[in-house]
Formats: C-alpha cells, structure tokens, sequence
C-alpha cells in the first residue's frame, strides 16, 4: 500500500516537471526566431469597450468614454513580429500555432492607459494598456514601455500605401 502511494507521488512529480519543461521547450522554440516581446492580450472586451480614439485630429482628447475596468479577461502571452503581422502565443499552452495573429493594415491604435484597479494585479508590473481596433472590434494589449515603442514604431514603419494609424 504505501509502495504504491510512493510510486503515485514520484508519477505525479515527474509529470509535473515534465510539464514544466514543455513550457519552457515551447517558449524557448518561439522566441529562437528573434523579435518577441511579453504581452498580455484581452480575449474578453468589456461589453461598454468604446472604438473611438483618445485624441482627435487635432492633438485635443475627445469625449470617449472610459470603460470600467474590473480586471478580467487578460491572458499572458508572448507576441512576435513575424513579417506584417505579430504572432501572439499564450504562456500557459502547449500549442505550437499562435492563437491569434494581428495583420499590420487591420490595427488602428486608438490611445494608451495604464492599468487601472484590479488590472494592476492581472498584469505584469509596469504594462501600457494600448487601446486599439483590430477589424473594426476594440481590442486590448499590454505591454512594457519598451515593447510599446518598438510595437508603435513597426506600426509606423509599414510599407508605402499601407494605411496606417497611430494613435
């Protein structure tokens, strides 16, 4: 009887580091390409989430109303540039396919804000929400302050005839 519960224990923690070192096989394989970055991506929008930009043409805020931000939805993932497009991967999976892709000429970034009450917990210290559409839907990404600059910056820098809006 207890040979057994022992042999169990030693099967569980076994699997358990196994586990973990398919976490860290997986994100190591993901950013061997080069130009990835932490971001946490919002998969579920607040219902009242606006789509309108923070500042208007002429540098002066507009009257969009700030949803309230309970904290929910944000998933932790890794974002890489790949081509016209950021790849964005999940920590906490095993799947070798990026779940979502964000083709460049479907962005429009509508403003940027720092986390707010409980957003504070489910993010990583020191993250930018930027505010953006992706296909006409709001959508949600965090990021350090350097990560938003080189997002920002391979935004601006699509090819000619690309449109292309930074907010």
């Amino acid at each position: 009887m207890v040979l057994a519960l022992v042999l169990c224990a030693v099967v569980v923690v076994v699997l358990g580091i196994a586990g973990l070192v398919g976490f860290a096989v997986r994100r190591r394989l993901i950013q061997r390409v080069g130009g990835t970055f932490d971001c946490s991506y919002r998969l579920k929008m607040p219902a009242d989430a606006s789509t309108q930009p923070d500042l208007d043409e002429n540098g002066r805020p507009t009257s969009a109303p700030v949803p309230q931000t309970d904290g929910k939805g944000w998933v932790f993932g890794i974002g890489r540039y790949s081509g016209d497009s950021i790849e964005w991967f999940r920590v906490f999976s095993y799947a070798p396919r990026p779940r979502r892709v964000l083709p460049r000429t479907e962005i429009e970034v509508l403003g940027r804000r720092y986390p707010q009450g409980q957003e504070e917990l489910a993010l990583l210290s020191g993250s930018v929400v930027l505010r953006c559409l992706h296909r006409g839907a709001p959508l949600e990404l965090a990021m350090s302050d350097d990560a938003l600059t080189g997002f920002l910056a391979w935004l601006e820098a699509a090819p000619p005839g690309q449109r292309v809006n930074v907010a």
